[in-house]
Parts: C-alpha cells; sequence; structure tokens
C-alpha cells in the first residue's frame, strides 16, 4: 500500500535536524525525520570499557573514512589538507564533538561592512538571541556569565566545569601576558539537568558520553521530539529529493536498512545533513528542471566550503597536570578574535584550551614529534609526557571562497550506488598568516606558564569538524541557495536548516549557532503555515 503524503519531512537527525523536528512538533503536523544511522546505545559506547582510545581509531573514529561502518559514506578527500570528522546517527555529530559550545560574536554576522571581507548575513545577533536562549534550555549549558568578550552577557547558566589542574596552570601563562581567558561555556551538564547526570569526569567525552551529560541531540531534544509525535526512522539513506512539474518539492527517493529503494511523499522537505551532505542530495538530485542539481540557480550549491582551520599548539610541563581526565576543553581566550590592523590577517580566532591526551595517544604523540625513542629510554620518555602534556588549538576563522567546494565524485559511491562527495579544499594565505600567528601567541603563553617542550601542528589534517557555507542564505537569489529564513529560493517548499547555510563561519564552534539558527527557521516557517505550501 502507498503511503500517504506527510506534511514536513526532515533529512538528517543531528544537532539541527533535532531542533526542528522539537520546535515544529507543536504544530500537530504529521512529521517525518529519516537518519541513514541508528538510534545510539550509550552503554555500548568507547568510555564504558578500557580500549576506548582504541575504538577512537575505529569504530568511533571521527573520520567516516576511517570508520567505514555501515551508516557512513566515503567521501573523496585527496584534494583537501584538511579531512572530513562526522558522525552519522542520531545525535550527528553531537555525539562525537567534546562539547565546547561558545556563541558568535554580533561582529561575526557584519564582517563586510566592518572589514570589507566576505559578505554579511542576511540576519543579525539580535535576531537568534531568543533561540540561543530557547536552545540553551533544551541542551542545558555550564559556564560562568559575565565574560568580557560577551558585553551583556549574564544568561543563568550551570556552574562551570573546573578548570582542573591543566586549565589552571595554562590560565597562570595568559594572567601573565594580561590576555584574556574565561571558563568555556560547555553543553556539558555539571549538576542534574532534564533527566541527565552530571558529568563524572570519564574523559572520553569525543567518543560519546555514557554518563549522559554531554548534550548530544538522541538524548536532548529527541524524547521530547519523540514524545510530541515526531516519528524518527533510522537506517534510511536518502537519494535523491523528487519535484513536481511546477519545480516543488514532492518527497524523497531512499533506501532502507535492507538496501531496498523506497519511496515518500511530502509537503514540505527540510534538509538538515550537514555541510557536506546536504550539497551532496542536493547536487545529486537532477531532473529536466534543475539540470545542475536541486535549488542551484545561482551555482553556489556546493561552494563556499569552510572547515575552520585548526592550529595545536601543547605543551610538556614538569608537573603532573589532568592528561585525559574529565572534559577536554576547560577555558578559552578571544585575545586576538577581531581584526587588528597591526596584524597581516583579518578576523581572528578562539584558543581553547585542551587538558592533555590519554596513554595511548601520548605515545602516539611522543612517537611521531621524536620525544620517544625505541629501546633504551623508551619507558622513562613516557613518563615524562603522561599527565605532562596540555595546550591549546587555536579554531581560525575561515573566510568563503568560491573555489572550496563540494562536488559529487564520478567513480566512488556508498554501499548503495549513490555518488560520494569530493571535496576540493585550499587553505588561504589569511588562514596561514592567522595559523602562523596563533602558534607564536599560544606558544608564548605555554612558555609563561612553564611549559619546557612546545610541539605544534598546522592545520590538523584531521580537523573538519565544522561543515559550513555549501547552500549559504542571503536575500540575492543569484548570490545564495536559501533566504533569510532558509527557504529556497529556487523551490518554496525546500528548506535548508544546517551550517551549509552559514555566510561565514565565526572564529568559534558552530554548534551552538547552527541549533539557534534552525529554531528561528522552525518559528519562522510556523507564523508562515499559510502559505508554507504553496
Amino acid at each position: 500500500m502507498t503511503e500517504q503524503p506527510i506534511d514536513v519531512l526532515i533529512i538528517g537527525a543531528g544537532a539541527s535536524g533535532a531542533a526542528v523536528a522539537w520546535s515544529l512538533a507543536e504544530t500537530r503536523m504529521r512529521i517525518v525525520c529519516l537518519e541513514q544511522g541508528d538510534m545510539m546505545k550509550p552503554a555500548d559506547y568507547p568510555s564504558t570499557g578500557r580500549d576506548w582510545e582504541a575504538r577512537g581509531q575505529s569504530d568511533f573514529a571521527i573520520s567516516p573514512n576511517q570508520r567505514r561502518l555501515a551508516a557512513d559514506y566515503p567521501i573523496a578527500e585527496e584534494d583537501s589538507p584538511i579531512k572530513v570528522a562526522n558522525y552519522n546517527g542520531v545525535g550527528g555529530g553531537t555525539v562525537l564533538y567534546a562539547g565546547h559550545f561558545p556563541r558568535f560574536h554580533p561582529s561575526d554576522f557584519r564582517v563586510n561592512s566592518l572589514d570589507g571581507v566576505a559578505d554579511d548575513w542576511p540576519i543579525d545577533c539580535a535576531t537568534l538571541a531568543p533561540h540561543y536562549a530557547e536552545n540553551d534550555r533544551m541542551m542545558g549549558v555550564a559556564g560562568l556569565p559575565g565574560d568580557p568578550a560577551y558585553p551583556g552577557d549574564n544568561v543563568k547558566r550551570m556552574p562551570p566545569l573546573p578548570l582542573g589542574k591543566s586549565g589552571e596552570a595554562i590560565a597562570r601563562g595568559f594572567n601573565k601576558l594580561n590576555w584574556h581567558w574565561w571558563p568555556s561555556d560547555t553543553a556539558i551538564a555539571t549538576e542534574p539537568y532534564d533527566g541527565r547526570d552530571k558529568c563524572i569526569n570519564l574523559g572520553a567525552c569525543v567518543s560519546g558520553c555514557a554518563q549522559g551529560a554531554k548534550a548530544s541531540t538522541d538524548i536532548t531534544y529527541w524524547p521530547h521530539a519523540i514524545r510530541a509525535g515526531v516519528e524518527l526512522r533510522t537506517r534510511c539513506r536518502v537519494r535523491e529529493i523528487t519535484v513536481d512539474a511546477d519545480g516543488m518539492a514532492t518527497g524523497v527517493i531512499y533506501y532502507d536498512g535492507d538496501g531496498v529503494e523506497q519511496a515518500l511523499q511530502a509537503h514540505v522537505v527540510v534538509l538538515a545533513c550537514n555541510g557536506v551532505g546536504t550539497p551532496r542530495i542536493l547536487l545529486n538530485s537532477k531532473s529536466t528542471a534543475f539540470p545542475d542539481g536541486l535549488a542551484n540557480s545561482s551555482g553556489l550549491v556546493g561552494r563556499n566550503l569552510m572547515f575552520h582551520p585548526y592550529a595545536s599548539i601543547m605543551g610538556v610541563f614538569d608537573e603532573a597536570l589532568d592528561g585525559y581526565k574529565g572534559p577536554g576543553k576547560c577555558i578559552r581566550s578571544q585575545e586576538f578574535y577581531e581584526t587588528d590592523a597591526a596584524r597581516d590577517f583579518v578576523r581572528g580566532y578562539t584558543f581553547e584550551i585542551h587538558r592533555g591526551f590519554g596513554p595511548v595517544s601520548t605515545a602516539l604523540m611522543g612517537l611521531q614529534r621524536g620525544r620517544i625513542p625505541w629501546g633504551v629510554g623508551h619507558h622513562q620518555a613516557f613518563r615524562g609526557l603522561f599527565n605532562r602534556i596540555a595546550g591549546m588549538v587555536a579554531i581560525c576563522e575561515d573566510l568563503p571562497e568560491e573555489h572550496n567546494r563540494v562536488t559529487l565524485d564520478p567513480e566512488l559511491t556508498d554501499s548503495d550506488g549513490i555518488p560520494a562527495p569530493k571535496i576540493s579544499y585550499t587553505l588561504s594565505q589569511n588562514s596561514r598568516k592567522m595559523m602562523d600567528h596563533a602558534i607564536e601567541r599560544g606558544s608564548e603563553v605555554l612558555r609563561a606558564a612553564g611549559a619546557r617542550d612546545i610541539m605544534t601542528q598546522a592545520p590538523i589534517s584531521y580537523g573538519g569538524w565544522h561543515l559550513m557555507g555549501t547552500a549559504r542564505m542571503g536575500l540575492d537569489p543569484a548570490r545564495s541557495v536559501v533566504n533569510d529564513w532558509g527557504r529556497s529560493h529556487d523551490v518554496k517548499n525546500l528548506f535548508v536548516v544546517d551550517g551549509s547555510i552559514f555566510v561565514t563561519s565565526a572564529g568559534v564552534n558552530p554548534t551552538r549557532t547552527i541549533q539557534a539558527l534552525a529554531l528561528y527557521i522552525a518559528e519562522q516557517m510556523k507564523q508562515r503555515l499559510a502559505n508554507l505550501f504553496d
């Protein structure tokens, strides 16, 4: 029997898809979300066993090309120095993120007006303010109000994560230089919150939180959305979005968990598949009306890919620190966030403090950096590194460039025969200069904090956690893919709500802003229900 058309179809159950599903649920429309991965089982997370570091290189690796699970699709990324990091399952990337949870600055929406680069967003920070607040309530945020980098920010939060020995040591370095630092906002519960227990310092945050303290959307938004009537279908991989003769979206063709082709009709389609998965589906949704891919009259679908180039600056200390104990991100510094005419690059970056590494990661790093020899002195050198490494990463603002893009690979496919995405990306001179500056300033901090040996890397090759810009929003249909509330310029019942709609990347992790945008778009959809299906 043919299934009747549903009201709203959401593709992707990660950070943005979960937020939209929950928000739209109050309309009582029939809403279905298709997710190509499975529902997560926290009891199976690596942090429940002693092999957690090994599993971080296999079934819980951040790279889908390394994981190669049934839910993953391959990514052709030889033409990029930065490799994609994502997760396919209910919760998406929030399953494996570190929980670092900053907001954009007001200036991040106006980089063209302020600094003459890229484009301004069609919305501003004030527009997103109530949606930031709503998302904070749903996810649960720990932190300390009053950060001078965010004037006027006195929103109540759970108490911040403890700084720990590593955080205290590096904070001393910032203090000696009189540079800004502040306890990080984190999506990690420091006290019981919404049925979740508080953090107990399992340490393996980036391979899934078995405690449930880290706010992945499978345990925050999705239980509420499902209770409100949203239907979540897992192991459903979408191949393409279908359209009718009038150029309106009619639903999708997808493969179920057994690899059987299925069709689902819908009055409204919402894409929430991240900055690589969303252009992949749009580009694969070709038809007579859309020969270059769906919603692509501008030619910008897949273009302007932004990653956030990361620089790593780690120091070895004489004193014993925390190593891997506790969440990795405890403090941040935005001393070098805004454009400074005295520097040779525009925009800036955030320092995120890294507590340290587990024993296996310490050993591998020591071998790779020539700090641990084979044979005589091997164990002594390891003991000199373990629990004595701490430092920071610099998350550098990535400016949009059209040649950085996602296309479809002509040969590589996933297990269902769908063309794989191909990444073509080069680092700009602005990014290189920014990373160089971050390494110099980060090294200063570590030396001031007492580090005796400093190790750096830029960019972090497997650091493509943040996938943005490939279906950008804007008011001009010739220069953007969706309008100022996420609606496709070309297909009036098609919406995009993930990081691909970002106009610029800012110098902070994007998840909090992705979710605020998703809630903002959902609110706009609810206010326009009368013409939503036209």
